[in-house]
């Protein structure tokens, strides 16, 4: 069990010191890029700010008090605004 919590951990620190910068100023079609105010894992001013930021084509929806895994507790609130942005 304790390889299985290394290979996460492993994972998800390569993932949060890899730099996308050059990958998000690549992209050139609409991006919507959503999270909570109340994200306890990944602050959404280290996240989503700097991300619209370097999107060329990005829009930001910031969720008031929603968490980090607002998709899954708030889908019934996030989804409209999903589908809203894939038919516009």
């Amino acid at each position: 069990m304790m390889g299985s919590a290394l290979a996460q951990y492993q994972g998800i620190k390569a993932f949060s010191e890899t730099d996308q910068t050059e990958d998000l100023t690549a992209i050139d079609v609409p991006i919507l890029v959503v999270q909570g105010d109340d994200d306890q894992v990944v602050p959404y001013s280290a996240a989503a700010l700097k991300q619209i930021g370097l999107l060329r084509n990005g829009t930001l929806k910031i969720y008031e008090g929603y968490p980090h895994g607002m998709l899954t507790t708030h889908a019934d609130l996030i989804n409209p605004d999903l589908l809203a942005f894939v038919k516009a």
